[in-house]
């Protein structure tokens, strides 16, 4: 069944237009070529292919906060470079939604806001 699949034309174009499209996306969008935990400054570090750096505290993000440090270390770059994802926690992130501020699920980043408003009051 797969050989009839990857042998017909129409899976053959879908194919070439999504790597196509993979191809224009990573020449415009963040894309991590790296990711690690910095136990000591206690920060998700993750560099891009742009040579930008970015990182952040895991407490703020959803699925990471109150994690162990060795579950943290264990942070995977997608092989395409735009996502990260922690098997051990059940966590992914995209490296897109990190730097625009998306820590979480709609309700997680309401309740962030309110818990930094307080930490700020």
């Amino acid at each position: 069944m797969t050989d009839q699949i990857s042998q017909s034309p129409d899976f053959e174009a879908q194919f070439a237009k999504a790597q196509a499209a993979e191809t224009a996306a990573s020449l415009i969008e963040p894309r991590a070529i790296a990711a690690y935990y910095d136990e000591k400054a206690a920060l998700i570090v993750i560099r891009l292919k742009s040579g930008a750096v970015f990182s952040f505290p895991p407490n703020i993000a959803q699925g990471l906060a109150g994690a162990e440090a060795a579950d943290l270390a264990k942070v995977e770059v997608t092989p395409a470079g735009d996502g990260l994802h922690w098997a051990a926690l059940d966590a992914d992130f995209t490296v897109t939604g990190l730097l625009s501020g998306i820590f979480g699920s709609k309700r997680w980043m309401a309740e962030l806001q309110e818990r930094l408003y307080q930490e700020v009051s």
